[in-house]
């Protein structure tokens, strides 16, 4: 059972009421402080909230990931790239990484850093002996339900609008900066979208404010603390504050269900593989019909596939070699679907430009900017991966259907 409280305009120093609302939850006060990610006046409000001793646990809207790359900002001085590689997770750290660029670009504007006031929050909680909780859901998995749950004809959108944001120089002003307490981060990066797309803002804002409400409701009936603070940003504050008031009453079933990943549409899974069958059945045919026919095709295939490749390692910047690896090799991983071209190309990369420690250190700064990308061997690396598995993915069906027109005419 949950009630909802009301609270005096400010307390001494604290936030406004329309940032501040509470909940009693099994007897555990929540009070749920929001903030917007990149103000410095959202910095104050959670060192005063959490100094204030009202308090004896503080939850932050941070996965385990984000505290964990919060509380250790060498932690990419450690990242292991063929693991990142193998894991097929090359995509997701390039996206994380041009969110991170987006942030600190605003941030660094304003003279804060990023996640300032979930630092503040975690630091305070430190200094007073607080546990800290971070009921945010993984952002890996908020980024992979996006991906799934969009029709594949939008994903370009949501593409574009990510680079947009990296590469875009313009300043920012104070108020667009208070305006961002009526989203978050993430949702700030992709507002063109979210404002038209009910996916988007269902992945983004409204499952995760379920997802923060179970997590709240589970410490509260577990752990059993007397009053909790929340930080959070400012546009979770209503969709949390109402999951709250009807709390589920199994908390941990809420997140197993918002943590699962929909599956991908079956017929996309089967394509690359019915494209390498005809692919393949063509050039059988063509052999069929004359060795001259069947090399005809092969060669096309070769060129088509392993030249798209090889442009996209070469719009990457990437080594010579690496572009001639791209060419040979896209041809070949393209007709496996369980090989990337990416894989094979961003390692590669690695093998012949190998990243140094100074590379892997400076990789946040420079991503700052979007000449850094291709100036920090580790972010060039990804967009090797990146590129040129576009272009192997393009060459693959432009390819193939030139292959089959060649069989029809």
């Amino acid at each position: 059972m949950a009630l909802t409280s009301d609270t005096p305009a400010t307390d001494a120093g604290g936030p406004p009421q329309h940032l501040r609302r509470e909940v009693v939850v099994d007897g555990t006060r929540i009070t749920l402080l929001g903030t917007a990610h990149v103000s410095e006046q959202s910095v104050t409000d959670v060192s005063t909230a959490v100094a204030s001793g009202q308090h004896d646990a503080v939850a932050v809207e941070l996965c385990a990931s984000r505290y964990s790359a919060l509380i250790d900002p060498d932690s990419l001085e450690n990242m292991d790239l063929f693991q990142v590689l193998r894991d097929g997770k090359a995509g997701m750290v390039a996206t994380s990484l041009a969110l991170g660029a987006y942030q600190q670009r605003l941030a660094d504007q304003f003279g804060i850093r990023p996640g300032a006031e979930m630092a503040s929050a975690v630091e305070g909680a430190r200094h007073a002996g607080l546990p800290v909780f971070c009921i945010d859901r993984e952002i890996s998995i908020t980024l992979k339900r996006i991906y799934r749950r969009t029709p594949w004809w939008r994903r370009a959108l949501l593409l574009s609008g990510l680079v947009t944001s990296v590469l875009s120089r313009e300043s920012v002003s104070e108020d667009e900066i208070e305006r961002l307490k009526e989203g978050d981060m993430l949702e700030s990066t992709f507002a063109e979208f979210a404002e038209r797309s009910a996916i988007l803002y269902e992945c983004l804002i409204s499952e995760r404010d379920q997802y923060m409400a179970a997590r709240l409701a589970a410490i509260a009936r577990t752990q059993r603390p007397a009053h909790i603070v929340a930080v959070l940003g400012a546009g979770h504050l209503a969709g949390t504050e109402a999951a709250l008031t009807q709390p589920p009453e199994d908390a941990d079933a809420v997140c197993r269900s918002l943590d699962q990943l929909p599956p991908t549409n079956r017929w996309l899974r089967w394509l690359p593989w019915l494209v390498a069958a005809a692919v393949l059945g063509g050039f059988a045919y063509g052999f069929s019909q004359g060795v001259d026919k069947g090399i005809e095709l092969v060669t096309a295939w070769v060129i088509i596939n392993g030249g798209f490749s090889a442009l996209g390692a070469l719009l990457a910047a990437a080594h010579p070699l690496t572009v001639v690896t791209a060419f040979v090799s896209a041809p070949l991983t393209s007709l496996n679907p369980m090989i990337g071209a990416g894989f094979v190309t961003a390692g590669a990369e690695i093998w012949l430009r190998k990243p140094k420690v100074s590379h892997f250190r400076s990789l946040r700064s420079d991503v700052k900017q979007w000449t850094g990308w291709w100036r920090n061997r580790v972010a060039r690396t990804l967009l090797v991966f990146v590129f040129s598995t576009l272009g192997s993915i393009a060459g693959t069906y432009i390819g193939g259907f030139h292959v089959l027109q060649r069989l029809l005419a």
